[in-house]
């Protein structure tokens, strides 16, 4: 019974999987307004009736979307408790963790810059999206925020720069909207776009080094 209940359980997942990728792609090049969720299932090879079930609603599914798209998966773990935050935080010196930092920040925007735009374009014309996200301190922030305290006092860190400044820095350039300008607009290859986003803010953060 155990084997057959995690067989169905696999097979629960990767429809929920399918659904969810589908979606994120026809939101991406149709927008999520003109998107019916009957095009969802027949992309994702499922009846719509599958996508009510699974997740209710269509702003239902965008969230989902979202919150895969950022985390990589559909585990509940929290971005500061994953892996590669703890990287970030508990590297030896300012150089390392700002190197995993923009690494798993380029990563991370290669699957959520164009679903990040998306979201923004349907907001202004679906309100009921903006009760998915009620007002609060932007998540992103939160993270970089937590990411530049632990860089500012590390061994090689730039003398005296505030981690607030630091945040501030780090936001601007780990931006989605940067790097679909530089990735999407201007044809750049991410391992360029993360080599670029990594000289910037080292010349902002790190300590200079001696001739």
């Amino acid at each position: 019974m155990r084997e057959g209940k995690g067989k169905q359980g696999i097979k629960a997942q990767e429809t929920r999987r399918r659904i969810i990728e589908a979606a994120g792609a026809l939101f991406v090049e149709q927008g999520y307004g003109a998107t019916k969720l009957q095009e969802v299932a027949d992309r994702a090879g499922v009846a719509v009736q599958t996508i009510y079930f699974v997740f209710r609603n269509k702003p239902a599914l965008l969230k989902e979307l979202v919150d895969v798209a950022i985390a990589g998966d559909d585990e509940p773990v929290p971005t500061m408790q994953r892996p590669w935050f703890a990287e970030v935080t508990s590297a030896p010196t300012a150089e390392s963790a700002l190197a995993a930092l923009v690494s798993a920040t380029r990563r991370t925007l290669e699957r959520v810059a164009a679903i990040n735009e998306m979201v923004r374009a349907a907001t202004a014309t679906n309100p009921e999206i903006r009760d998915l996200w009620p007002d609060q301190a932007d998540p992103r922030y939160t993270v970089l925020s937590t990411a530049a305290k632990s860089l500012t006092q590390k061994p090689g860190a730039r003398p005296a720069i505030p981690a607030e400044e630091a945040a501030d820095i780090l936001y601007a350039v780990l931006s989605p909207e940067l790097f679909l300008i530089l990735t999407r607009d201007r044809a750049w290859p991410p391992a360029k776009w993360e080599q670029w986003a990594y000289d910037t803010l080292g010349s902002q953060l790190l300590a200079a080094k001696g001739p």
